[in-house]
């Protein structure tokens, strides 16, 4: 037992029997002045650790706010066109249409790529956005479907519309509408009997 550990063994002799019971957690307590060399009791000691312990609860990192839990599921993303800070969950069908859009439609069917600005501007008539929910809502899946596949001449729209029919296969289309309903703003609501067909 070293100078210190005694003084504290004394300590505990004349504060209380029952103290003498622990003489590992004397010894315990004792360590550190043997280090140190300093002359502290016990309170003093069990003060200084609560503030360690305290300090130490005080500086634990919060854990970051989790994302919805519709975003967990997602299997992609797309930032919304008007409010960059939200994000829209895309399933897979819905993904491959963002990919397909990105490769092939963004040109004429967003105001800037990831190339720069787009041409839509330069189109008459200039086609609906992407995220255009106001035109493309009130359109059905099927002829948006028909007018990507044969193209807008041939669906009594503007020529200026490709017919992608040759291209893209018929999923990659249904992706594409798919993607279009996934980012409508507004939202774009089903008619009541897909809605039933979708449940």
């Amino acid at each position: 037992m070293t100078i210190w550990s005694s003084h504290i063994a004394h300590w505990v002799q004349k504060e209380g029997k029952e103290w003498q019971k622990d003489k590992w957690l004397v010894e315990i307590c004792s360590l550190p002045f043997t280090v140190c060399r300093w002359k502290l009791s016990p309170r003093v000691v069990n003060a200084l650790l609560i503030c360690g312990c305290l300090t130490l609860a005080a500086c634990h990192k919060k854990p970051a706010a989790m994302p919805s839990d519709s975003l967990l599921k997602a299997y992609d993303t797309e930032q919304d066109w008007n409010d960059p800070q939200h994000l829209i969950p895309l399933n897979y069908l819905q993904a491959e249409g963002k990919r397909v859009f990105y490769n092939n439609c963004v040109w004429c069917h967003a105001n800037t790529t990831p190339a720069g600005p787009s041409s839509r501007g330069n189109l008459t008539p200039t086609p609906p956005l992407m995220d255009d929910g106001a035109t493309l809502n009130g359109l059905s899946d099927e002829f948006m479907q028909s007018i990507i596949t044969l193209g807008g001449s041939a669906m009594g729209r503007s020529a200026m519309m490709p017919p992608w029919g040759r291209t893209l296969t018929p999923d990659e289309i249904r992706g594409v509408v798919a993607y279009a309903r996934a980012v409508a703003q507004p939202p774009y609501r089903p008619p009541p009997s897909r809605a039933k067909d979708a449940n």
